[in-house]
C-alpha cells in the first residue's frame, strides 16, 4: 500500500502535525515581536523615569536654596520694582522736559 492509501491516516495526521507546528512558529514569532516592543516600551520609561528623578532632585535643590513662597515674594518684588523703574523714567522725562522747556522760556523772556 502506498502513504496515501495507508488506512491509519498518518498521512492527514502527519499534515496535521506540520500544519500546528507551522502554526506554532507563526505564534512564535508574533510574541517576539511583541516582547521586542515590550521591551522597547519599558527602555522608554525608564528614560522617563530618570528623567522624572533628575526633576526631583532638581526641585529638592532648589527647595533648599529658596521656597516655593519666598519665590514667589522674590517674583512679585521684581514686578514692583518693574513698575517703580517704568514710573521713574517717566517722571525723569516729565521733569527734564519741563526743565528743558523753562530753559527755553528764560532764553526768549
Amino acid at each position: 500500500m502506498s502513504d496515501m492509501t495507508q488506512p491509519n491516516g498518518w498521512n492527514e495526521y502527519s499534515k496535521l502535525v506540520l500544519k500546528e507546528l507551522e502554526t506554532l512558529a507563526t505564534g512564535i514569532a508574533g510574541l517576539k515581536h511583541e516582547m521586542q516592543d515590550l521591551k522597547q516600551e519599558m527602555t522608554e520609561l525608564r528614560l522617563r523615569e530618570d528623567k522624572i528623578r533628575e526633576l526631583r532632585d532638581w526641585k529638592e535643590k532648589v527647595d533648599d536654596v529658596v521656597s516655593p513662597t519666598r519665590l514667589k515674594d522674590i517674583v512679585k518684588d521684581v514686578e514692583e520694582m518693574k513698575i517703580f523703574r517704568t514710573k521713574a523714567v517717566t517722571i525723569f522725562a516729565v521733569v527734564q522736559f519741563i526743565v528743558m522747556l523753562t530753559i527755553a522760556l528764560m532764553r526768549y523772556l
